[in-house]
């Protein structure tokens, strides 16, 4: 079942099941999974609404914050994940790391 989002942000409903996700771990991994063209179109829809969406998460005390709203700020998380992908490398990995990787045991809350 697809996470709701606030009815004001409908339009981005159709990308809710696949970017909003919990963790940073689940983020990462997706964003590397998805191909780039996927990133792009994903980054295109949220980032014209992402000042809405954080003035509407704001709205709320983080430990309050309704499902609808928890799921939009997790979809702007992703957003952000995906950002130096699509607007300074052109790919999912950091560029030049090779197999390099780091794990997130500890991931900041709002």
């Amino acid at each position: 079942m697809m996470p709701p989002l606030p009815p004001e942000f409908a339009d981005l409903q159709p990308f809710a099941e696949q970017w909003c996700l919990e963790t940073e771990p689940e983020r990462y991994e997706m964003r590397l999974a998805a191909p780039m063209p996927d990133l792009v179109a994903f980054y295109d829809a949220v980032v014209p609404r992402a000042e809405a969406a954080m003035a509407y998460c704001d709205q709320f005390h983080y430990p309050d914050l309704p499902e609808n709203a928890l799921n939009l700020l997790h979809l702007l998380y992703s957003m952000i994940m995906v950002s130096f992908p699509v607007e300074a490398w052109g790919q999912q990995r950091v560029p030049d790391t090779g197999s390099a990787s780091f794990d997130c045991f500890v991931e900041p809350v709002p």
